[in-house]
């Protein structure tokens, strides 16, 4: 079992959360303030560690076969697991940006709203 933070297509209601098959919703978290949030493309949404804003998203304890044989093969390849720190200061496996993407031509920097749900919703009303 591995404790992950979703914060794009596995959180509920997602295009990836069948993904998780069926493994619960432990809680809603925020990141710790030390990252940037890019929408890449607006398919899908990307954390790196360089920067100061805080992102929104669901914890879950998955069994690790799940993980690697649903989610992460499902993931884009212009991420990669990392380890990030949670707002509370607990620590959580996570799919972050590859260094090598960061700079790319479809990122926008979505630091301020970090929310994934919240960005794709803002031409929504």
């Amino acid at each position: 079992m591995a404790l992950i933070f979703l914060n794009g297509g596995g959180m509920r209601g997602g295009p990836l959360h069948h993904q998780l098959q069926g493994t619960p919703l432990l809680f809603v978290a925020r990141s710790a303030p030390k990252y940037r949030y890019f929408s890449v493309g607006d398919r899908f949404p990307a954390m790196h560690r360089s920067g100061t804003g805080s992102v929104v998203g669901e914890v879950y304890d998955l069994p690790l076969t799940i993980l690697r044989d649903h989610l992460f093969p499902a993931e884009p390849p212009e991420l990669e697991i990392g380890v990030i720190e949670l707002a509370d200061g607990g620590a959580c496996l996570a799919t972050v940006l590859r260094d090598s993407c960061l700079g790319g031509p479809d990122l926008v920097d979505i630091t301020h709203i970090g929310d994934w749900q919240a960005w794709l919703d803002r031409d929504r009303g």
